[in-house]
This record gives structure tokens, C-alpha cells and sequence, in this order.
């Protein structure tokens, strides 16, 4: 079972659409896949047309993975399910800080689910905290959408300093830069920039598209509804690239 995060220091860089779409990608592949919305907007849960429960359950998500499971909800799509976000996750960090090992139960809970799933993906909110450092410590592979632009390269060099102050490998940080508009010279100039300071950036790339804006509207997947447009390639490359790298 691999864990895939998909995570940004920074909001409004594309990290939800990436989650819900790696996520079909792995299922569509035959992984059995579930996609957990740890944001409390829960915008994974709602383009997945899936309603979470209005009882507050947030103090006991990390308690056993049979509470877990009991909020797991199937989705329209052959092998994905989902943990539906609520808005009571913004209290994680207060459950957490009462508990032995708090940075790593999120590790033990998923590794109780690999009967179940080969593929976990992570729908991480916008923060540096300690359900953050969770979620790095659970994680296979932190993918970092990275909006070609000094506000959003800042945050990344924050997240490797970060990796390296808690001794968590960064080499599990893959960035790829996402809302490309490659007409752009700011973009063309921070693309080199950061390539040259961070190599490992993925060759993969997300162009800034009307039609990932759209997810939203149709609440589904990019290949619901546009499989014949260019970003559901570009998708389709990052899965294919995430999928080497993670050999699955």
C-alpha cells in the first residue's frame, strides 16, 4: 500500500483538483484507492458528490481504524472510496496534542487499512501543523503543486526546511509546478529559477485550465467531462510519473 499526500503550505495552487484526480487515476488503473479529505472545507468531499456525517467524530478519527472505516463512504467509481471531510477536522491538531506518539498516529492508523486499499490519497489542508507533520510522516510521496511565482516558491523552500528540522526525509517532497501558463515570462523565468535551486522538480506539468476551474461545477473529475481536452493528458502524465516513482 502506497500513502500519496497531496499537500501546500500555500491554498489556491491546485492541490484538491490534483488529490481528486490522482485519485481516479490510481482507481482507474485498478488500485483500489481511497481518498481521505483531511481539509475541513472539504472540497474533495463535495466534488465527489459524497455528504459527511453532522456528527462531530474529530476526537476520535486517530483513535482506532474502526472508527475509520465506519466513515468510509463508497463513490460513483469502480474501486475509490472516500472519508468525507467535516468542518470538526479543524480540531485535529487539539486531539492530537493529548495523545503518546502525536506526530506519527496517522502512520499507524493508515497501516491498519493495507488489507483494504493499495493506494491512500491525502487531501491535505493549507498549514503547517501538527497534523501536518502526520501526514509527512505517513506519507510515501508529498506531491507539492508549485504555481510558478515567487509567493508560491517561497513555501516550498519553507517545506524542505521543515522536512530537515524534524528529520523527515524530504526526499519524499515531489514538487511539479501546476497553473502553467507558459505565455507567461514570470512563469518561464520562475520555472528555471526553481528548477535550478530544486532539481528533483517532476517533469510533469499542470497548465492553468478553465476546465479544472470546472470540477467544481460539475463536481467530478477532470475525465468525467473532459477527457479529450489537453489537462486530462497532462493529469494522465502526472499519475503515470507518480506511478514510476512509487513503483505501483
Amino acid at each position: 500500500m502506497k500513502v500519496i499526500a497531496c499537500y501546500s503550505f500555500k491554498g489556491g495552487v491546485g492541490k484538491t483538483s490534483t488529490a481528486i484526480n490522482m485519485a481516479w487515476f490510481a482507481a482507474d488503473s485498478g488500485q483500489r484507492t481511497l481518498l481521505i479529505d483531511l481539509d475541513p472545507q472539504g472540497a474533495s468531499t463535495y466534488c465527489f458528490r459524497i455528504k459527511s456525517k453532522k456528527q462531530d467524530w474529530s476526537d476520535q478519527f486517530f483513535s482506532n481504524h474502526k472508527t475509520l472505516v465506519k466513515h468510509i463512504k463508497g463513490s460513483d467509481f469502480d474501486n475509490l472510496d472516500l472519508v468525507p471531510a467535516q468542518l470538526s477536522f479543524r480540531q485535529f491538531d487539539i486531539a492530537l496534542s493529548d495523545m503518546k506518539k502525536a506526530d506519527k498516529r496517522l502512520r499507524r492508523l493508515l497501516r491498519s487499512l493495507r488489507p483494504y486499499y493499495d493506494c491512500i490519497i491525502l487531501d491535505c489542508p493549507p498549514s503547517i501543523s501538527l497534523l501536518s507533520e502526520n501526514v509527512f510522516n505517513a506519507a510515501d510521496m508529498v506531491l507539492v503543486p508549485v504555481i510558478p511565482n515567487a509567493l508560491s516558491e517561497r513555501p516550498l523552500y519553507q517545506l524542505y526546511d521543515f522536512f530537515d528540522s524534524k528529520d523527515i526525509p524530504v526526499k519524499r517532497i515531489m514538487p511539479f509546478f501546476s497553473m502553467v501558463q507558459a505565455q507567461k515570462r514570470v512563469h518561464i523565468d520562475a520555472m528555471q529559477r526553481i528548477k535550478a535551486n530544486r532539481p528533483k522538480m517532476l517533469k510533469s506539468r499542470i497548465p492553468f485550465s478553465s476546465d479544472v476551474e470546472k470540477m467544481s461545477e460539475y463536481r467530478a473529475p477532470i475525465a468525467e467531462f473532459a477527457a479529450s481536452k489537453p489537462v486530462f493528458s497532462h493529469y494522465n502524465n502526472l499519475w503515470s510519473e507518480v506511478r514510476q516513482k512509487l513503483k505501483v
